[in-house]
């Protein structure tokens, strides 16, 4: 469902992608009906309950798995099938009590006395025929389940008559697993009132509307690959999350990032055990994804040299809806705050979940009209282009707040009313686990994790925050990185955080003692890390760097040169050299280039080789140069 659905699905379309409909941003077009996509004549089965129930006057219910295109399929058919009729999109879940009802008081234009009133959100009074699909209607809370049974029963709300209004039709959909929602709708009285369908994936339009939306691919193969999988894996690999594979696929990321996050877990596509004669689980999901390139002609890479940035830049160019997963301390939210000011030149809309209420979003305000309307944040007010981060998304201050987050990742308005010119969403939280340590994290459910075109879990050394600190530190921080990098293991790497870091280059600037700056564990006792290599670094100790070696060219120029002549594999002295360029930053590197190639065109070439392996493509631009000119220099020094 895309933003411009939310409340007139008839008039807007989003440039470019106006005929999605799988993606939560996005809406539908009408056409395959199952198979591969080519029959358009024949109306889908969730199209024509549509129709049978606006003609027959009476309130559908539909209840259908998560990403199968439901919402989008009500959007496409309206507005391709009846004439100047608008879908009024209502996410349930995202509702307060006061949002489709309120009591306030309004002048009489008669008396001209203060009277109360019972005003209804405007959404509701779009002064044009209108079709009500209230969606997620299983997740509302106890007091609006109660004004939802009342539209579903008499079409009525309080005391304003929806057909009277506009309304010609009324549906509630959901996906009713009890793993997704609230409560079951159990009372006979309101079930009697209700035609109730059951839709699956071959009920939509989908393959139609990513046929559309990724036509330099040809998705035969790729259909064919989920059509081929049990029902256990079509479940998990719903339409939704297959078109987030697909744009992921298009982007050259790996395929993987596709698949949502579950409770801080990548989604495996395994069969279950138990199941089948299984006796245990079967994880299918590196050999389905590898289908799908084959099928698509695409490497399913492992990973990518620096993802996050690629990952930010892809979500801007393309309008996505991003999630971010690594550690705390490690740079995700300055990292991403500075991209988003790089693409936009300004600053992001920014929310701290766990100090982000409900009314620092919207608020419901009478208006003069006689409706309910929302006030919405000035951040998401006007033309200009914005980006919003959603930082510790996953500590969410309240039920509230998160649910009314959902619809904003999901349909990108806010209360109904569209954010303008948003141009992308990134949502930063860390994983429920580290170090060995829980984290005060929420869980989340398929569905809402399946918002996100895609799913980054990262490593400390996904973030370039060691350049940021180098740029800002100078000198000490390269000491403190080389202590890092080589006095202590990867379980001590792993509690020595980058905003870690930062803390003990400011500590040892005033003097202070550095067993301060790590992370306290409660009872006197600190992170297991030991400082002694530290101090010493700090305090002059002699170690081997980059800087020792520029000191010192000419000698290790020569030990270089001797190794290499003895042995085509090195020996001591190669590793050692190669271990400092290794471990280095590109602007170490940078200002040494000179010292970096004197030294380079002495290594064995396949030592040279792994500097370009997974590298980003500003180092790999640097080490293509480097190596360019090693070979000038062999050539023109008749080096072997």
């Amino acid at each position: 469902m895309s933003e411009h659905t939310v409340n007139h699905a008839a008039h807007h379309t989003r440039a470019g992608d106006e005929d999605l409909g799988l993606d939560p941003a996005e809406a539908a077009v009408p056409g395959a009906r199952g198979g591969d996509g080519k029959g358009a004549a024949r109306p889908s089965a969730l199209e024509a309950f549509i129709d049978a129930m606006i003609d027959l006057g009476q309130t559908g219910q539909v209840f259908g798995e998560h990403g199968i295109g439901k919402t989008a399929t009500f959007a496409s058919h309206i507005r391709r099938a009846y004439e100047d009729t608008e879908l009024v999109y209502v996410p349930a879940a995202n509702l307060a009590p006061d949002d489709l009802l309120v009591n306030a008081p309004v002048r009489d234009p008669r008396s001209g006395e203060l009277v109360l009133r019972q005003l209804v959100m405007r959404q509701l009074k779009p002064g044009r025929r209108f079709v009500l699909l209230i969606d997620d209607s299983l997740q509302a809370g106890p007091a609006i389940q109660s004004q939802l049974m009342q539209i579903a029963c008499n079409w009525t709300l309080g005391e304003h008559d929806l057909r009277a209004l506009g309304c010609i039709g009324v549906f509630l959909a959901d996906n009713e697993s009890l793993a997704e929602t609230a409560a079951r709708r159990s009372d006979f009285a309101i079930l009697d009132r209700m035609v109730t369908i059951r839709v699956t994936a071959n009920d939509t339009a989908w393959r139609d509307a990513l046929r559309r939306r990724f036509g330099q691919f040809d998705l035969t193969g790729v259909f064919r690959v989920w059509a081929s999988q049990p029902p256990e894996i079509r479940r998990l690999l719903s339409p939704r999350t297959l078109e987030h594979i697909l744009a992921n696929a298009a982007e050259g990321f790996p395929l993987v990032w596709g698949l949502p996050l579950l409770n801080g877990a990548r989604l495996r596509l395994a069969l279950p055990a138990g199941e089948g004669g299984r006796t245990k689980e079967v994880d299918r999901t590196a050999e389905i994804l590898d289908a799908i390139a084959a099928a698509l002609g695409v490497p399913n890479r492992a990973t990518v040299a620096d993802p996050v940035r690629r990952l930010v830049r892809a979500a801007l160019k393309n309008r996505w809806a991003v999630l971010v997963q690594g550690p705390p301390g490690c740079g995700k939210t300055e990292l991403v705050r500075a991209m988003v000011q790089e693409g936009l030149r300004r600053d992001p809309l920014y929310f701290s979940l766990p100090v982000t209420s409900v009314e620092d979003l919207c608020a419901p305000v009478p208006s003069p009209d006689g409706t309910l309307d929302n006030l919405l944040a000035a951040g998401f007010t006007g033309d200009e282009p914005k980006v919003v981060v959603w930082d510790e998304y996953n500590r969410p201050k309240d039920k509230a707040a998160f649910a009314r987050l959902m619809e904003i990742t999901q349909e990108w308005s806010v209360a109904g009313r569209p954010i303008r010119n948003l141009r992308a969403q990134i949502a930063l939280q860390n994983p429920p686990y580290h170090v060995g340590r829980k984290l005060l994290v929420s869980r989340n459910n398929i569905a809402q994790a399946t918002r996100f075109t895609a799913s980054l879990d990262i490593t400390p050394e996904d973030i370039p925050a060691n350049e940021w600190l180098i740029a800002r530190y100078g000198s000490v921080a390269e000491t403190v990185l080389e202590w890092w990098k080589n006095d202590i293991d990867d379980e001590g790497r792993a509690w020595i955080t980058k905003r870690t870091l930062e803390r003990l280059i400011r500590l040892h600037g005033r003097g202070l003692p550095l067993q301060h700056g790590l992370v306290y564990l409660g009872d006197g006792e600190y992170a297991p890390v030991p400082l002694g290599a530290l101090t010493a670094r700090l305090a002059g100790s002699q170690r081997t760097g980059l800087k020792e070696l520029a000191a010192d060219v000419g000698v290790w120029e020569e030990r270089l040169a001797r190794a290499l002549a003895g042995n085509a594999e090195g020996d001591d002295a190669s590793d050692v050299v190669h271990q400092v360029f290794a471990n280095a930053e590109l602007s170490q590197l940078q200002k040494q280039r000179e010292v970096v190639i004197r030294l380079a065109a002495h290594l064995p070439p396949k030592l040279r080789a792994t500097y370009l392996v997974g590298a980003s493509e500003e180092a790999q631009a640097f080490w293509v140069g480097i190596l360019a000119a090693c070979r000038a220099r062999q050539a023109s020094a008749r080096i072997p």
